[in-house]
Parts: structure tokens; sequence; C-alpha cells
């Protein structure tokens, strides 16, 4: 039988040689064998995290790290484990205890920089990608990942050249060439993005989360080719390989769907005290609606009004979320909630903005999320004096865009599989936000995506003489304003683009969307 010693050297060679395949394989055999090497078990276990089994991989590292609890290889990985099952807090807290111990550890600040990305924090994961490659240039990922915010950003010089860097490298990677053909989808070459993609999705295992995205980009490029049924093909696996990559979502004891319809039924059971006269001037305000309803637009031009701190997709609201929504037939118990108890969770949501970085004592604070949609009946019993605008749109544009876009894993995410289960998501969505309109002691603005771009001036005017900010026509160089601020949604690319009308895109899916009509409650034109 082999030694530890021989298993090590063996596993060197294959490293060395860049057969990571091989090196894993022996690995495996090496623990089999009873070798306990911390190196040997992350090497295993960083495998089987990617080839999809992170919470199998997490349970290997953390018996390591019992043994070896100082060994920053395993703990890096246990951190892959936890962005991979999208447990990015956790993760981002164990990847800044392994940096203070060990600064000049590239894989660690590589990981820091994935977490930070996965989660839509595009600024500080560019920066993490940048310290990888202090310590190590050579690090192909941390370029791949340059290149894909570069690429996502609308920046495509600089997208460029970090995926060339990344691909002189390492000529195969994904992420670099899912930049190109974001890049190429940019410029009008959207024949060379789907030439690109189609070599990539033939490659030998590929993970499904690579495989994800360069389904999603194939499908814009086919969109962008005049192919609607196979854009919809290449969207629809797309969205089945992220559900295969993240089961626990698909298993959840309630579903997205579920979740939705649930709270618009309950809230039907609300009954709100009015508000008492609202605080002047505003300085604080809640921005909603659904995703791609054009909820980035609204909050960069808010933005640019002045001296206002802005979050964006932030769980503000958490703790009161996981008191009041996650259980059936406890929503009903906000209206009479005693003032001590909103007291608190007031507290604790403003010690959530303070951490996440909102400024409390700008002239206005503006909490944006689409789907804050579904907590509004918190709004209401927390805060019934604030303001909350309601941004709409056309609902077979935003289905048709949720649908495509390729959203972190989540479960509403989840939600967006198909074309009719997005258009069931929005429809109960809708259900919930007429409710809570009916019954909301808030001020609330409604405004329509493509009134705005229509008629920008008159729209912005009357937003923002609603939050008591000063109105001016620099208000509409949406694009300066995008390109001053840290954006973090899938938008980013198009504010950055500045002002255009991006309505009427489902025109070109009439086919594909004519079977999801009735459940928007729409005729067939």
């Amino acid at each position: 039988m082999a030694s530890p010693a021989d298993f090590a050297a063996r596993i060197d060679a294959a490293l060395a040689r860049g057969d990571t395949a091989a090196a894993t394989a022996i690995a495996r055999q090496a623990l089999a064998a009873g070798d306990r090497d911390p190196f040997t078990l992350n090497l295993v276990a960083w495998a089987r995290a990617q080839d999809g089994e992170p919470a199998a991989a997490e349970a290997m590292v953390r018996d390591g790290l019992a043994r070896d609890p100082g060994d920053i290889g395993l703990a890096t990985t246990l951190a892959l484990c936890l962005r991979l099952q999208s447990r990015l807090s956790e993760a981002l807290q164990l990847l800044d205890r392994v940096i203070a111990a060990a600064p000049g550890y590239a894989v660690a600040w590589l990981e820091r920089g994935l977490a930070l990305h996965q989660g839509n924090s595009l600024d500080a994961a560019r920066a993490s990608y940048g310290e990888a490659l202090r310590r190590d240039p050579n690090n192909a990922p941390a370029h791949a990942g340059i290149a894909a915010i570069a690429a996502l950003r609308g920046e495509g010089a600089e997208a460029r050249a970090a995926a060339g860097r990344a691909l002189a490298i390492a000529p195969h990677d994904p992420v670099a060439h899912c930049a190109l053909a974001r890049c190429e989808l940019a410029d009008g070459e959207a024949a060379a993005a789907e030439a690109r993609l189609q070599a990539l999705l033939a490659t030998p295992g590929l993970r499904p989360d690579n495989r994800s995205l360069a389904e999603t980009l194939l499908g814009d490029a086919l969109a962008k080719r005049g192919q609607p049924a196979a854009a919809v093909a290449a969207w629809t696996a797309a969205k089945a390989d992220l559900a295969a990559r993240h089961p626990q979502f698909a298993q959840a004891a309630e579903s997205a769907q579920a979740h939705v319809e649930r709270l618009a039924r309950e809230a039907k059971g609300l009954a709100f005290a009015p508000a008492t006269a609202p605080q002047s001037p505003v300085r604080h305000a809640f921005l909603l609606g659904y995703p791609r309803s054009g909820t980035t637009l609204v909050q960069t031009i808010i933005a640019g009004a002045g001296d206002v701190s802005t979050l964006e997709e932030m769980p503000t609201l958490r703790d009161a979320a996981e008191a009041f929504l996650t259980r059936p037939g406890v929503l009903v118990e906000l209206a009479a909630l005693p003032e001590d108890r909103r007291e608190a969770l007031r507290g604790a949501y403003w010690q959530r903005v303070a951490g996440f970085g909102g400024r409390r004592a700008a002239r206005l604070f503006l909490d944006m999320d689409p789907l804050r949609t579904l907590q509004l009946p918190l709004v209401a019993a927390l805060f019934p004096d604030v303001p909350v605008i309601v941004m709409r749109r056309d609902p077979r544009d935003v289905v048709l865009s949720c649908f495509r876009q390729n959203f972190a894993a989540s479960p509403v995410a989840i939600a967006f599989a198909t074309l009719e289960s997005t258009a069931r998501h929005y429809a109960a969505t809708m259900d919930l936000l007429a409710t809570c309109l009916e019954r909301l002691p808030n001020p609330v603005l409604e405004l329509r995506y493509e009134t705005l771009v229509a008629d920008f001036d008159a729209e912005t005017q009357r937003l923002c003489g609603f939050l008591g900010l000063d109105w001016s026509p620099a208000l509409r160089d949406v694009a300066a304003i995008a390109r001053g601020r840290a954006i973090g949604t899938a938008s980013v690319g198009q504010v950055r683009r500045g002002l255009y009308d991006g309505g009427g895109q489902w025109r070109a899916f009439a086919a594909e969307l004519a079977p999801v009509l009735p459940i928007l409650g729409l005729a067939a034109d």
C-alpha cells in the first residue's frame, strides 16, 4: 500500500503538470487509504464543492478543521462551500478572519472577490480580485472576475483586456469567455458571441454555474439574431442548470411562489390605523415594485439630487421578516403590534442600515429593493409615515426580462424557471401589492417606466416633489450619475448607458408570451 509520502509526491506531480483531475483522483485514493493530510482532504473537498456537493464538502472540511483549526487552506475551502450554498455573510466573515491571519494568501482574496461578486457588491469584489492579483499576478480567475464586472458595467476595453490576460493563463476559462461574449453582444457582434458560447458549452466538464451563464448569454445572442424560440430554449436550459446547482431552494419547505401567494392571502386580513402627520422634511423612503421594473433607474435619478444615501437590495428588514413573514398565520399580528416591539424592530432595521453603509443623517435615505413589495406589511407597521415609491412597467416586459436574466441563485431566481412560472410569481406579487396599497397608511407615489422615459422632466419633478428634493436639469444625465455611483444590480450596464426607452422588447417574443397572458390578466394584441 502506498505511503502518505508516496501519495503526496504523486499529487504534487499531477498538479505540476496542470492535471487537477488526476491530482484529485489520487487524493481520493489517499483518503480511502486513511491519509488525513489537510492538503489532501482540502483538495478532495474543493473538488466535491465544485462538482455540486457543497454541503458534503462542508462536512469534510469541518471534520478537517476540528483536527487542524489553523489550516488556512481548509478555512478558505469552507468559505467556498458556504458561498456555493448562498451563505455569503458566513463566507465573508470567515474569509476576513483568514485574511487577517494570512494577508498574503491570494486564494482567500480570490474567494472573497467571488463571494462579493455573487452578492453584487461589485466595487468590493473588484478590489478583492485586485488584491489577489497583487499576490499572484497569474491568477486567471481573478483576471476573469475583473473582466466579468467590467463587461457587466459596459466597460468594454477593460473587460477585453482583463479577459485576454485570463485566457493567456487559462485558455478555456469560462468566465473570461462569457465576459468577451457579453462585450461582443454590446458591440453588435451577436454571431461571434454565439459561436464563442456554443464552443464553450461544448467543453467537457463545464460546471453548472458557468453553463447557466453561458446559456443565458447564448439566449441573448439568439434573440439579437432574430431567433426568439431558440433564445427561450437557451434561457430555459440556463434556469434548469441554476436549479440543479442549488437544489436547496427547489426543495425548500415553502417555495417562493407559495410564499408570495400565502402573504397575498394573509394581507387581506390586515387593518392599519392611519399614520400620524408625516415627517417634514422627508428623511427616509422606500422604493420597490418588481425586479426589472425600473427601480435601479429611479434610484439613480434620486441619488443625483444631492446628499442622498441609498442602499440597494439589502436585507434591512430581515429581523422583522423572520418574525412575521416566514411562518403562516403570524402576519395579522402586525396591525396590533405593541409600540415597544415596533421600536425594537425599528432599531434592528437602522442597525442593519448602518452595517450596510447607509447614512441615516443624509438629507434622504432611500431603501431600494424591488422585492420589498413582499415586505410592505412590515413597512406599514414599522414606518407608517415613510413615503413609498412603487415602480411599474408593462408586465410582458417585466416577465420576459426576469426570465432571461442570469440572477444569482435564490428562491425567487428559481421561481423564474420558465415564462409561465415567472408570470405566476409576478401575478401573485401584484395581487399582494394591490392588497397592501388598499391598506397602507403610508404616502405612496406610483411611477410607470414607460411614462418616465417618455416625459422625463415632468415625472422626475413629480418624484422630487414627493420626496422634498430639489429638481435640476442635471438629473437628465442618468449616465453621469450612474458612473459616479457603485451600482450592484443587474441593470448597472443599462443605466450607465443613460436614459433610453427599453419598453416593448416583449413584442419580438409575442408568440412565446401568448400562453402566459391570461395569467397576467392581459388579452392578446
